[in-house]
């Protein structure tokens, strides 16, 4: 049964926009970040909650290399859509350090302007060593966020290894940037990403137009001799977030894209498909920490690891006994 303090939180989150409605989107979030059981399982209660409001926002997942201009896309994206009317989530993750786990957490600073737009709300997280870029509750955080009344919400990632995986199988349109002179575009970008994006932005655009022009001809061939996309092509398009131009456009872009996928049904079908994903990673995520938790596991580990780092036993043996014991009784 939910705490008072926490039907109170619901009922905020659910209200009027304000200081007090920040508060609570924010506090939710920090609840549902936490690792202590007690507050997993608050957490839990107050999401299922809020689940039957969520689900009416556009989700748009922004990816790239760090320094392609992320951050300032967003603040010019979101300062238009709140133009428009729209209140907009930005849920902008940055890279855990590997050694001491801290995070800069820096967004806010890096869009000031959005920070303290009333209809925005920028929600920077740690990645904590999530593979894929992106925080291990970005999704709940989203659901929060749209249970708010934000019907934008944009999912920035850090740019690195699985991210772009991550974020379009989480999000409506997923949008890669990408920089005029990154050398030649079409050996810096893997297939597998190209065959991900909905979207392909080249910005800085103001910097060198005629090189902008070259890669959005060089992209949108090869996007078009890997066959993305069976039921429609990725656009490209050039713009430039520092001066505001192309960003009208980009969202025309977004807002036909999703229409069409939604008159198809892909829409509906995407986000079962990614609901269902999402159900996976978390009992993938929790069966890896009761095996770490597990007593017998603990015990056996660190003399296991040992050998096979002398070398006496083959890793996927060690593996093997180890996941035997997670078939052992944990003692009273």
């Amino acid at each position: 049964m939910a705490e008072p303090a926490d039907e109170a939180l619901r009922a905020a989150v659910l209200g009027p926009p304000g200081p007090a409605h920040r508060r609570a989107v924010a506090k939710t979030i920090t609840l549902l970040e936490s690792t202590r059981a007690d507050h997993r399982a608050r957490a839990d209660d107050l999401l299922n909650a809020l689940l039957p409001h969520a689900g009416r926002a556009v989700r748009v997942g922004i990816s790239g290399v760090p320094g392609v201009g992320k951050s300032t896309f967003i603040e010019a994206l979101g300062l238009h859509l709140t133009g428009l009317g729209h209140r907009v989530a930005v849920l902008a993750v940055d890279p855990s350090s590997s050694v001491s786990g801290g995070s800069i957490l820096g967004d806010k600073t890096r869009m000031e302007r959005l920070s303290v737009d009333p209809q925005a709300y920028i929600r920077p997280s740690p990645s904590s060593g999530t593979l894929g870029g992106v925080a291990e509750k970005t999704r709940e955080a989203m659901l929060v966020c749209e249970a708010a009344g934000y019907d934008v919400v944009i999912v920035e990632t850090v740019g690195v290894g699985q991210s772009e995986t991550a974020v379009a199988g989480m999000t409506d349109c997923f949008v890669l940037m990408q920089l005029p002179n990154a050398g030649d575009d079409l050996q810096a970008i893997k297939k597998g990403v190209m065959e991900l994006a909905d979207l392909v932005v080249i910005n800085k655009a103001d910097l060198d137009e005629d090189a902008a022009t070259r890669a959005r001809a060089q992209i949108t061939s090869a996007l078009r001799l890997l066959g993305t996309h069976a039921h429609v092509a990725a656009q490209v398009m050039q713009l430039s977030a520092r001066d505001g131009t192309g960003v009208a456009d980009f969202w025309a872009a977004v807002t036909r894209f999703r229409d069409a996928q939604q008159a198809s049904g892909r829409l509906a079908a995407r986000r079962h498909e990614q609901d269902r994903a999402w159900m996976w990673e978390r009992i993938e995520a929790g069966l890896r920490e009761r095996f770490r938790q597990h007593p017998a596991v603990r015990q056996a580990l660190p003399g296991l690891t040992l050998e096979v780092r002398d070398g006496t036993l083959a890793a996927s043996v060690a593996a093997r006994r180890l996941l035997d014991l997670m078939d052992s009784k944990e003692p009273n």
